[in-house]
């Protein structure tokens, strides 16, 4: 299947610090794009890929599991591993799951993660009755351009398949359990208003990840998809900030014998 205008992946070459941006369930590299440019600017190699099943029709994604979805962030990972000194990785919503997923199974092949509305659970009654419903109804109302922002519109599916929300259900349970592996240094940016995914998510990964270098940061002015929203300018400055905070800090620890950084709070 074609896929959707401005669904396309993308890849900047930059210098050797890289960053892999992963993108949320339904939607596409689309929601990232401004953000990756932003960070192709300031000479960073870039990959934002766009997972299976989306980016084209639903009926691709639900026939798509949370296995394909991850190995194709893995992919991109051993990738930028191979070109860069440093990777970070980002993430949007799932997003954000698969990056923690990526952070506790490399380890320090992942120099840090930035997560804006990260999610960690399938909500609601209906969540519990996904394994059996999903074989009656085949999908329900979309979930995409949850945008404050006026005239800023998400590339996603107007309706989400059953069966690929049963397994995001399943994923997030895996994620959940591995995030005391998570030790590397964390920034997480959540909207104080997200139809989509509530603050306890960003919350519980907040308390159960094993990272000494946490920063949280609220955005008061955008729903979930906040990489397109009002706070899309701050999401980049911070990331990029806390890129550089740590990529320097790695060569002056070098310098000094390996003085580790201090933690810091938002």
């Amino acid at each position: 299947m074609p896929v959707l205008p401005g669904a396309e992946p993308y890849r900047h070459e930059g210098g050797e610090v890289g960053v892999l941006l992963c993108h949320g369930f339904t939607g596409s590299p689309q929601s990232l794009r401004p953000w990756a440019e932003r960070l192709a600017e300031h000479g960073l190699t870039v990959s934002l890929p766009l997972l299976p099943g989306h980016g084209t029709r639903w009926e691709d994604l639900a026939i798509t599991g949370w296995q394909d979805w991850y190995a194709e962030v893995d992919r991109a990972l051993g990738e930028l591993a191979e070109r860069c000194t440093q990777v970070f990785v980002c993430g949007l919503s799932m997003g954000g799951a698969l990056a923690l997923r990526l952070a506790a199974r490399h380890g320090d092949a992942v120099a840090g993660l930035v997560l804006v509305n990260p999610g960690n659970k399938v909500h609601g009654a209906a969540a519990h009755a996904l394994p059996v419903v999903r074989h009656v109804v085949r999908t329900i109302p979309g979930i995409a351009s949850d945008i404050a922002k006026e005239g800023s519109v998400e590339v996603g599916y107007d309706r989400v398949p059953l069966h690929a929300a049963h397994q995001l259900r399943n994923f997030f349970r895996i994620v959940d359990r591995e995030l005391p592996q998570v030790t590397q240094p964390l920034m997480v940016l959540h909207s104080t208003q997200d139809h989509v995914v509530p603050p306890a998510d960003s919350a519980r990964v907040l308390g159960r990840v094993s990272s000494r270098d946490v920063t949280e940061i609220l955005l008061e002015q955008s729903y979930h998809v906040a990489t397109l929203d009002h706070d899309a300018d701050r999401i980049a400055e911070e990331s990029l900030a806390f890129i550089d905070r740590l990529a320097s800090g790695v060569d002056e620890s070098s310098a000094a014998g390996g003085v580790e950084g201090t933690a810091s709070g938002g």
